[in-house]
């Protein structure tokens, strides 16, 4: 009886084991003819020509394709290296991007390309290259990646399954005042005299603008880590300031380029699909907008990370990264 039980716990082990190396096998066979790891550079028509992005694959699961958008405007994939293990670990299929004037993706020089309804339509391409759909496509978007995410939802969510918006509010003049009202009366007042002053000047490349903000704004409510990740300072280090600017302006304090004046808050009524706000208590955004939005869209949810800034991925991992993937998982019926 004992010889018994010790075989068929065995055969049980062995079959097991085949059946995790079969679902390993599959999680990470791409029906591609050359392994490249994933990566793949995905052609992008604009109305200046086409170009190429940059995009990585983890994974293989039909019923979960996550596609990461990046902040900035033009910063890289690399600061959100930190969901690989965790979606991973869960199976999801997902990809990193390079929005198209990034680090890793092609760099035309048309400064008219740089607008919010042409990245629209660049994402919109993206999707059909990964053959995700309404099925299957999460986007996930931190920062202007929110923004991005909004906007594509607003003309494109009946090719979604549901949104995540990571640390950006639904109007730029509202993140004006907090930055104005809130954030920088929390700082010491010679040191915000000082960089208002700088600012005054537009004189955005005095190495002082920067050995001011680093500790007093940015450890504060960008990332609040001690020693900042390799991957945010290689994402740092490989920023396109020039499309930044343009479209974000020079200073941290409130938006002053091409999006200043954008605002959609009175049209996330129209966003329909699963939607999560993930808001921080540090951020540069404030939390309760984040949560206010979340009521707003007709299907929406709320992540709160009381110990986040605006890369609360980072600083609240935990907290944030178990919120995401329940998220998804009560999408997906899970």
């Amino acid at each position: 009886m004992k010889k018994f039980l010790f075989f068929a716990l065995f055969i049980s082990f062995l079959s097991s084991c085949s059946k995790r190396e079969e679902t390993v096998s599959s999680y990470f066979t791409y029906p591609d003819s050359i392994e490249a790891a994933g990566v793949k550079m995905i052609p992008i028509s604009t109305p200046k020509g086409t170009f190429k992005v940059w995009t990585k694959r983890f994974g293989n699961n039909p019923k979960i394709k996550i596609l990461l958008l990046h902040g900035g405007p033009a910063m890289t994939h690399e600061y959100m290296e930190c969901f690989q293990t965790f979606f991973q670990r869960e199976g999801f299929e997902f990809y990193e991007y390079d929005q198209l004037g990034s680090y890793y993706s092609d760099q035309p020089s048309d400064t008219t390309l740089w607008k919010t309804e042409r990245f629209v339509e660049e994402v919109e391409q993206v999707r059909q290259a990964i053959g995700a759909d309404e099925s299957n496509f999460y986007i996930l978007g931190n920062s202007w990646g929110g923004i991005l995410g909004m906007e594509y939802a607003l003309k494109y969510q009946k090719n979604m399954k549901a949104l995540l918006v990571s640390n950006m509010v639904a109007s730029a003049p509202e993140y004006g005042k907090y930055a104005d009202e809130v954030l920088a009366k929390q700082m010491n007042p010679k040191v915000l005299a000082e960089i208002r002053a700088i600012e005054a000047k537009k004189d955005f490349n005095n190495p002082r603008y920067m050995e001011l903000l680093i500790p007093n704004f940015y450890h504060e409510h960008i990332c609040r880590l001690k020693e900042w990740p390799d991957a945010l300072n290689r994402s740092l280090k490989h920023a396109n300031g020039s499309i930044y600017v343009q479209m974000q302006g020079p200073s941290e304090f409130g938006i002053s380029g091409l999006l200043a004046k954008w605002d959609i808050k009175n049209r996330l009524k129209e966003i329909y699909v699963p939607t999560l706000m993930i808001g921080a208590k540090y951020d540069t955004m404030d939390p309760k907008a984040m949560e206010e939005q979340s009521k707003l869209v007709q299907n929406g949810s709320y992540l709160y990370c009381p110990n986040g800034s605006h890369l609360a991925m980072w600083d609240d991992q935990k907290i944030y990264m178990n919120g995401v993937i329940s998220f998804i998982k009560k999408v997906n019926g899970e």
